[in-house]
Protein backbone atom coordinates (compact mmCIF):
# COMPACT_ATOMS: atom_id res chain seq x y z
CA UNK A 1 0.00 0.00 0.00
CA UNK A 2 1.50 3.40 -1.22
CA UNK A 3 0.86 6.63 0.66
CA UNK A 4 -2.30 8.03 1.38
CA UNK A 5 -3.98 10.09 -1.04
CA UNK A 6 -6.05 13.61 -1.13
CA UNK A 7 -8.96 13.85 -1.91
CA UNK A 8 -9.98 13.81 -5.67
CA UNK A 9 -10.53 17.51 -7.58
CA UNK A 10 -14.91 17.34 -8.73
CA UNK A 11 -13.67 18.17 -12.41
CA UNK A 12 -10.58 16.83 -14.90
CA UNK A 13 -9.40 16.66 -17.73
CA UNK A 14 -10.18 13.80 -20.34
CA UNK A 15 -10.05 13.59 -24.46
CA UNK A 16 -13.49 13.53 -25.51
CA UNK A 17 -14.47 12.03 -28.93
CA UNK A 18 -17.76 12.75 -30.57
CA UNK A 19 -18.84 10.14 -33.12
CA UNK A 20 -21.13 12.32 -34.94
CA UNK A 21 -18.67 14.95 -35.80
CA UNK A 22 -15.69 13.56 -35.60
CA UNK A 23 -14.46 16.03 -33.14
CA UNK A 24 -11.45 14.73 -31.07
CA UNK A 25 -10.83 17.36 -28.11
CA UNK A 26 -9.79 17.58 -24.53
CA UNK A 27 -12.20 18.99 -22.01
CA UNK A 28 -13.13 19.83 -18.27
CA UNK A 29 -15.51 16.77 -16.97
CA UNK A 30 -16.65 15.59 -13.75
CA UNK A 31 -14.47 13.24 -12.00
CA UNK A 32 -16.32 9.94 -11.87
CA UNK A 33 -16.97 8.26 -8.59
CA UNK A 34 -16.43 4.86 -7.28
CA UNK A 35 -20.12 2.98 -7.02
CA UNK A 36 -19.94 0.63 -4.31
CA UNK A 37 -17.39 -2.08 -5.12
CA UNK A 38 -15.86 0.44 -7.86
CA UNK A 39 -12.28 1.82 -7.30
CA UNK A 40 -10.90 5.35 -8.82
CA UNK A 41 -7.47 5.78 -10.30
CA UNK A 42 -5.71 8.57 -10.95
CA UNK A 43 -4.08 7.89 -14.29
CA UNK A 44 -0.05 7.96 -14.28
CA UNK A 45 -0.33 6.96 -18.47
CA UNK A 46 -2.06 5.42 -21.10
CA UNK A 47 -1.37 3.89 -24.39
CA UNK A 48 -2.35 4.57 -27.56
CA UNK A 49 -3.38 1.41 -29.25
CA UNK A 50 -4.73 0.82 -32.96
CA UNK A 51 -7.69 -0.50 -31.98
CA UNK A 52 -8.28 3.16 -30.55
CA UNK A 53 -7.25 4.36 -34.02
CA UNK A 54 -9.75 2.37 -35.61
CA UNK A 55 -12.48 3.31 -33.57
CA UNK A 56 -11.97 7.37 -33.81
CA UNK A 57 -11.39 6.50 -37.89
CA UNK A 58 -14.95 4.71 -37.83
CA UNK A 59 -13.28 1.75 -39.55
CA UNK A 60 -14.88 -0.04 -36.14
CA UNK A 61 -17.85 1.58 -34.89
CA UNK A 62 -18.32 2.86 -32.11
CA UNK A 63 -21.26 1.92 -29.20
CA UNK A 64 -21.87 5.57 -27.46
CA UNK A 65 -21.97 8.48 -29.02
CA UNK A 66 -19.87 10.29 -27.19
CA UNK A 67 -17.18 9.16 -24.77
CA UNK A 68 -13.71 9.07 -23.66
CA UNK A 69 -11.26 6.51 -25.72
CA UNK A 70 -8.64 4.31 -24.46
CA UNK A 71 -8.39 0.97 -22.75
CA UNK A 72 -4.71 0.37 -21.30
CA UNK A 73 -3.55 2.27 -18.30
CA UNK A 74 -2.25 1.95 -14.87
CA UNK A 75 -1.78 4.81 -12.22
CA UNK A 76 -2.28 5.06 -8.06
CA UNK A 77 -5.59 4.33 -6.34
CA UNK A 78 -7.49 7.80 -5.76
CA UNK A 79 -10.75 6.62 -3.74
CA UNK A 80 -12.25 3.04 -3.43
CA UNK A 81 -16.18 2.06 -2.95
CA UNK A 82 -17.81 1.39 0.40
CA UNK A 83 -17.80 -2.51 -0.48
CA UNK A 84 -13.75 -2.31 -1.62
CA UNK A 85 -11.53 -3.71 1.04
CA UNK A 86 -8.28 -5.28 -0.52
CA UNK A 87 -7.63 -1.19 -2.39
CA UNK A 88 -6.87 1.36 -0.75
CA UNK A 89 -5.94 5.01 -1.61
CA UNK A 90 -2.19 5.12 -2.91
CA UNK A 91 -1.98 1.62 -3.98
CA UNK A 92 0.07 1.31 -7.57
CA UNK A 93 -2.20 -0.19 -9.65
CA UNK A 94 -2.40 -1.46 -13.86
CA UNK A 95 -6.40 -1.73 -14.77
CA UNK A 96 -7.38 -4.63 -16.86
CA UNK A 97 -9.27 -3.75 -19.69
CA UNK A 98 -12.70 -5.05 -19.08
CA UNK A 99 -15.30 -4.24 -15.86
CA UNK A 100 -17.63 -7.51 -14.87
CA UNK A 101 -21.06 -6.49 -15.77
CA UNK A 102 -22.85 -8.01 -12.67
CA UNK A 103 -25.37 -9.23 -13.99
CA UNK A 104 -24.46 -12.88 -15.26
CA UNK A 105 -24.43 -16.28 -13.87
CA UNK A 106 -20.66 -15.83 -12.61
CA UNK A 107 -20.93 -12.57 -11.19
CA UNK A 108 -24.25 -13.32 -9.04
CA UNK A 109 -22.40 -16.07 -8.04
CA UNK A 110 -19.99 -13.78 -6.68
CA UNK A 111 -17.17 -14.89 -9.25
CA UNK A 112 -14.67 -12.50 -10.67
CA UNK A 113 -13.95 -10.52 -13.66
CA UNK A 114 -12.26 -14.13 -14.89
CA UNK A 115 -15.55 -15.74 -14.79
CA UNK A 116 -18.05 -13.07 -16.21
CA UNK A 117 -19.33 -13.83 -19.65
CA UNK A 118 -20.48 -10.12 -19.90
CA UNK A 119 -17.57 -8.18 -19.88
CA UNK A 120 -17.84 -4.52 -20.39
CA UNK A 121 -15.15 -2.89 -22.01
CA UNK A 122 -13.57 0.81 -21.64
CA UNK A 123 -14.20 2.56 -24.80
CA UNK A 124 -17.15 0.42 -25.55
CA UNK A 125 -19.33 0.10 -22.92
CA UNK A 126 -18.50 2.97 -21.09
CA UNK A 127 -15.82 5.78 -21.19
CA UNK A 128 -12.23 4.82 -21.37
CA UNK A 129 -8.70 5.82 -19.74
CA UNK A 130 -7.64 9.01 -21.53
CA UNK A 131 -8.27 11.04 -18.87
CA UNK A 132 -6.52 12.17 -15.63
CA UNK A 133 -8.85 9.61 -13.87
CA UNK A 134 -10.58 6.38 -14.40
CA UNK A 135 -12.48 4.27 -12.50
CA UNK A 136 -12.68 0.30 -12.79
CA UNK A 137 -14.73 -2.14 -10.43
CA UNK A 138 -12.26 -3.53 -7.88
CA UNK A 139 -11.35 -6.98 -9.38
CA UNK A 140 -10.16 -5.59 -12.35
CA UNK A 141 -7.07 -4.01 -11.31
CA UNK A 142 -3.87 -6.03 -10.95
CA UNK A 143 -0.75 -4.03 -7.91
CA UNK A 144 1.91 -3.19 -9.37
CA UNK A 145 5.53 -3.66 -7.70
CA UNK A 146 7.41 -0.48 -6.99
CA UNK A 147 10.12 -1.72 -8.69
CA UNK A 148 7.89 -1.80 -11.87
CA UNK A 149 7.66 2.12 -13.26
CA UNK A 150 3.86 2.41 -14.11
CA UNK A 151 4.40 3.29 -17.85
CA UNK A 152 5.89 -0.24 -17.91
CA UNK A 153 2.77 -1.75 -16.39
CA UNK A 154 0.52 0.19 -19.00
CA UNK A 155 2.38 -1.81 -21.75
CA UNK A 156 1.66 -4.66 -19.85
CA UNK A 157 -1.91 -3.96 -19.76
CA UNK A 158 -2.53 -4.68 -23.77
CA UNK A 159 0.77 -5.21 -25.65
CA UNK A 160 2.18 -7.73 -23.50
CA UNK A 161 -1.29 -9.76 -21.99
CA UNK A 162 -2.83 -10.36 -24.99
CA UNK A 163 -0.33 -12.08 -26.65
CA UNK A 164 0.46 -13.85 -23.41
CA UNK A 165 -3.32 -15.13 -23.25
CA UNK A 166 -2.71 -16.21 -27.04
CA UNK A 167 0.31 -18.42 -25.89
CA UNK A 168 -2.37 -19.97 -23.60
CA UNK A 169 -4.60 -20.38 -26.00
CA UNK A 170 -2.49 -21.90 -28.43
CA UNK A 171 -1.05 -24.59 -25.62
CA UNK A 172 2.55 -23.94 -26.29
CA UNK A 173 5.29 -25.84 -25.64
CA UNK A 174 8.98 -25.83 -24.88
CA UNK A 175 11.01 -26.99 -28.47
CA UNK A 176 8.12 -26.39 -29.99
CA UNK A 177 8.39 -24.21 -33.77
CA UNK A 178 6.81 -21.11 -34.01
CA UNK A 179 5.94 -18.50 -36.51
CA UNK A 180 5.16 -15.08 -35.70
CA UNK A 181 3.19 -12.89 -38.40
CA UNK A 182 2.79 -9.69 -38.02
CA UNK A 183 5.47 -7.48 -35.41
CA UNK A 184 3.52 -4.91 -34.35
CA UNK A 185 3.27 -4.28 -30.58
CA UNK A 186 1.44 -7.16 -29.91
CA UNK A 187 3.55 -9.46 -32.12
CA UNK A 188 6.89 -8.61 -31.06
CA UNK A 189 5.75 -9.20 -27.48
CA UNK A 190 4.96 -12.61 -28.55
CA UNK A 191 8.02 -13.23 -29.68
CA UNK A 192 9.87 -12.38 -26.53
CA UNK A 193 7.03 -14.39 -24.77
CA UNK A 194 8.12 -17.30 -26.91
CA UNK A 195 11.54 -17.21 -26.32
CA UNK A 196 10.36 -16.83 -22.56
CA UNK A 197 8.69 -20.74 -22.93
CA UNK A 198 11.53 -22.03 -24.81
CA UNK A 199 10.02 -22.28 -28.20
CA UNK A 200 12.31 -23.52 -30.94
CA UNK A 201 12.89 -21.93 -33.57
CA UNK A 202 11.28 -18.85 -33.43
CA UNK A 203 10.58 -17.31 -36.99
CA UNK A 204 9.14 -13.75 -37.13
CA UNK A 205 7.36 -12.68 -40.52
CA UNK A 206 6.94 -9.14 -41.65
CA UNK A 207 7.48 -6.93 -43.99
CA UNK A 208 9.53 -4.32 -42.63
CA UNK A 209 13.03 -4.63 -42.41
CA UNK A 210 13.06 -2.20 -39.44
CA UNK A 211 10.64 -4.88 -37.63
CA UNK A 212 12.60 -8.07 -38.56
CA UNK A 213 15.96 -6.20 -36.78
CA UNK A 214 13.92 -5.39 -33.92
CA UNK A 215 12.29 -9.14 -33.74
CA UNK A 216 16.04 -10.49 -33.42
CA UNK A 217 16.73 -8.96 -30.65
CA UNK A 218 14.04 -9.53 -28.77
CA UNK A 219 14.43 -13.10 -29.09
CA UNK A 220 14.14 -14.21 -33.05
CA UNK A 221 15.69 -17.60 -34.27
CA UNK A 222 14.72 -16.12 -38.03
CA UNK A 223 13.18 -13.11 -39.56
CA UNK A 224 11.77 -13.62 -42.82
CA UNK A 225 9.97 -11.04 -45.50
CA UNK A 226 6.74 -12.53 -45.83
CA UNK A 227 7.05 -11.51 -49.51
CA UNK A 228 9.55 -14.06 -50.00
CA UNK A 229 7.99 -16.67 -53.20
CA UNK A 230 10.31 -19.15 -51.38
CA UNK A 231 8.75 -18.37 -47.49
CA UNK A 232 7.29 -21.80 -47.44
CA UNK A 233 9.79 -24.37 -48.45
CA UNK A 234 12.58 -22.08 -46.60
CA UNK A 235 10.39 -22.51 -43.44
CA UNK A 236 10.00 -26.35 -44.12
CA UNK A 237 13.90 -26.40 -44.27
CA UNK A 238 14.69 -25.16 -41.08
CA UNK A 239 12.20 -27.16 -39.30
CA UNK A 240 13.44 -30.34 -40.87
CA UNK A 241 10.49 -30.92 -42.86
CA UNK A 242 8.15 -30.80 -39.59
CA UNK A 243 6.65 -27.28 -40.71
CA UNK A 244 5.26 -25.35 -37.68
CA UNK A 245 4.11 -26.53 -34.00
CA UNK A 246 2.31 -23.28 -33.70
CA UNK A 247 1.66 -20.04 -35.90
CA UNK A 248 0.24 -17.05 -34.47
CA UNK A 249 -1.20 -14.26 -37.28
CA UNK A 250 -1.40 -11.02 -36.27
CA UNK A 251 -2.16 -9.56 -39.80
CA UNK A 252 -5.91 -11.53 -39.94
CA UNK A 253 -5.56 -11.23 -43.78
CA UNK A 254 -5.66 -13.58 -46.37
CA UNK A 255 -2.76 -13.91 -47.30
CA UNK A 256 -1.36 -14.55 -43.88
CA UNK A 257 -3.48 -17.01 -42.97
CA UNK A 258 -2.81 -19.01 -46.14
CA UNK A 259 1.00 -18.44 -45.81
CA UNK A 260 0.60 -19.71 -41.91
CA UNK A 261 -1.60 -22.44 -42.86
CA UNK A 262 0.39 -23.84 -45.39
CA UNK A 263 3.67 -24.05 -43.23
CA UNK A 264 1.80 -26.16 -40.55
CA UNK A 265 3.01 -29.04 -39.28
CA UNK A 266 0.78 -32.68 -38.27
CA UNK A 267 -1.39 -31.44 -35.42
CA UNK A 268 -0.28 -27.79 -35.59
CA UNK A 269 -2.54 -24.79 -34.25
CA UNK A 270 -3.33 -21.58 -35.72
CA UNK A 271 -4.28 -18.81 -34.04
CA UNK A 272 -5.48 -15.82 -35.29
CA UNK A 273 -5.42 -12.60 -32.72
CA UNK A 274 -7.97 -9.85 -32.87
CA UNK A 275 -10.01 -9.00 -36.11
CA UNK A 276 -8.74 -7.65 -39.47
CA UNK A 277 -10.96 -6.01 -42.23
CA UNK A 278 -10.64 -8.63 -44.98
CA UNK A 279 -9.96 -11.67 -42.15
CA UNK A 280 -13.78 -13.02 -44.12
CA UNK A 281 -11.56 -13.71 -46.92
CA UNK A 282 -9.63 -16.50 -45.14
CA UNK A 283 -12.76 -18.50 -44.55
CA UNK A 284 -12.20 -21.01 -47.34
CA UNK A 285 -9.23 -22.01 -46.33
CA UNK A 286 -10.69 -23.41 -43.31
CA UNK A 287 -11.41 -26.67 -46.14
CA UNK A 288 -7.77 -27.27 -46.51
CA UNK A 289 -7.16 -28.09 -43.11
CA UNK A 290 -5.76 -31.71 -42.56
CA UNK A 291 -3.98 -33.80 -40.06
CA UNK A 292 -5.97 -32.60 -37.04
CA UNK A 293 -4.57 -29.05 -37.70
CA UNK A 294 -6.53 -26.61 -35.62
CA UNK A 295 -7.35 -23.01 -36.01
CA UNK A 296 -9.00 -20.62 -33.12
CA UNK A 297 -8.87 -17.21 -32.32
CA UNK A 298 -8.04 -15.61 -29.92
CA UNK A 299 -9.27 -11.77 -28.33
CA UNK A 300 -7.94 -10.17 -25.29
CA UNK A 301 -6.77 -11.57 -22.19
CA UNK A 302 -7.85 -12.07 -18.37
CA UNK A 303 -7.29 -10.56 -15.25
CA UNK A 304 -4.63 -13.59 -14.54
CA UNK A 305 -2.57 -12.91 -17.43
CA UNK A 306 -1.78 -9.61 -16.82
CA UNK A 307 -1.28 -10.98 -13.02
CA UNK A 308 1.28 -12.96 -14.60
CA UNK A 309 3.03 -10.69 -17.07
CA UNK A 310 3.56 -8.16 -14.08
CA UNK A 311 5.03 -10.81 -11.78
CA UNK A 312 7.54 -11.82 -15.05
CA UNK A 313 8.70 -8.28 -15.11
CA UNK A 314 8.75 -8.12 -11.06
CA UNK A 315 11.15 -10.72 -11.06
CA UNK A 316 12.99 -9.61 -13.94
CA UNK A 317 12.22 -12.53 -16.47
CA UNK A 318 10.44 -9.94 -18.85
CA UNK A 319 11.86 -6.71 -19.85
CA UNK A 320 9.75 -4.32 -21.27
CA UNK A 321 11.88 -1.22 -20.53
CA UNK A 322 12.42 -0.48 -24.40
CA UNK A 323 9.13 -1.33 -25.79
CA UNK A 324 7.88 2.53 -24.97
CA UNK A 325 8.79 4.63 -27.52
CA UNK A 326 7.57 8.23 -26.32
CA UNK A 327 4.86 9.69 -23.97
CA UNK A 328 3.23 12.69 -24.82
CA UNK A 329 1.19 14.85 -22.67
CA UNK A 330 -2.52 14.09 -23.13
CA UNK A 331 -3.13 17.69 -24.84
CA UNK A 332 -1.35 16.14 -27.49
CA UNK A 333 -3.20 12.97 -28.35
CA UNK A 334 -3.52 14.06 -32.01
CA UNK A 335 -0.16 14.01 -32.51
CA UNK A 336 -0.02 10.39 -30.74
CA UNK A 337 -3.20 9.16 -33.43
CA UNK A 338 -0.90 10.66 -36.36
CA UNK A 339 1.71 8.82 -35.40
CA UNK A 340 -0.07 5.86 -35.25
CA UNK A 341 -1.51 6.41 -38.82
CA UNK A 342 1.47 7.18 -40.27
CA UNK A 343 3.72 4.39 -39.00
CA UNK A 344 0.55 1.57 -39.04
CA UNK A 345 1.38 -1.03 -36.47
CA UNK A 346 3.79 1.32 -34.71
CA UNK A 347 6.87 -1.02 -33.58
CA UNK A 348 7.14 0.80 -29.53
CA UNK A 349 4.13 1.47 -27.71
CA UNK A 350 3.29 5.51 -27.30
CA UNK A 351 2.10 6.64 -24.03
CA UNK A 352 -0.25 9.70 -22.92
CA UNK A 353 0.85 11.23 -19.52
CA UNK A 354 -2.47 12.97 -18.23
Amino acid sequence: MGPTAGKPPATMQAVRFDRATGELRLAEVPTPAPAAGEVLVKVAACGICQSDVRRIDGEIEPRLARYTPGHEAAGVVAAAGSRVRRWAPGDRVVLAAGRQCGECAACRGGAGADSCTDLRLPATHHDGVWAEYAVTSETALVPVPDAIPLEQATVLSGAVATPYGAIETARLRPAEGVGVWGLGGLGIHLVQLARLCGASPIIALDIRPAARELALGRGADLALDPANTRLESYIRGVTDGRGLDVAFDFVGRACSFGQARAVLGDRGRLVVVGTSLDVGEAVPEFASMRHDQTVVAHTGYRVRHLEDVVGLVGRGRLDVSASIGAVLPLARVAEGLQRMRERDGDLLRLLLRP
